[in-house]
């Protein structure tokens, strides 16, 4: 799919469900990884991962490009355009867009090592995302030093 048909469906897809017209510029983004599209602020114009069409369908594109379309209308209407806001939730629910876009292949998976520690006291374990200097700290039940366990 090419940049003109995205900014064709785009138009269509904001006359059909918000009855309203999509003036501004819609293209593909291909640096975009961990999300499904962009709206600007600045200059209005969206930008779509090109994922959400290649690693999906056009069905989940519809509800990305739904999803960024809300966020223009409602701040071109000078409401409330965040996620957080009621006014956004209720027009997503009525357009049907996505709340989420699907993780795509190219996002980072937040795999967090745990390390785990034992106190040389009293025995109980402990598991940290980050490793800590076990001379300076010490257990809180009983005082004595830990040691790493894996």
């Amino acid at each position: 799919m090419t940049n003109a048909e995205l900014q064709r469906l785009t138009e269509q897809w904001s006359q059909k469900y918000f009855g309203r017209d999509f003036v501004h510029k819609v293209f593909f983004n291909k640096r975009l990884k961990t999300t499904g599209g962009r709206y600007h602020l600045s200059d209005h114009h969206i930008d779509i991962n090109p994922l959400m069409y290649t690693e999906f369908d056009l069905n989940n594109l519809r509800q990305v490009v739904l999803h960024e379309l809300c966020h223009y209308h409602l701040h071109l209407l000078g409401m409330d355009y965040h996620h957080r806001s009621q006014a956004f939730k209720t027009l997503l629910a009525q357009v049907g867009g996505s709340r989420y876009a699907p993780p795509t292949s190219k996002a980072k998976r937040n795999v967090k090592r745990k390390w785990h520690y034992i106190c040389t006291g009293c025995g109980v374990e402990i598991a940290r995302q980050r490793r800590f200097n076990t001379h300076r700290y010490v257990c809180r039940r009983c005082g004595h030093h830990f040691i790493l366990k894996n």
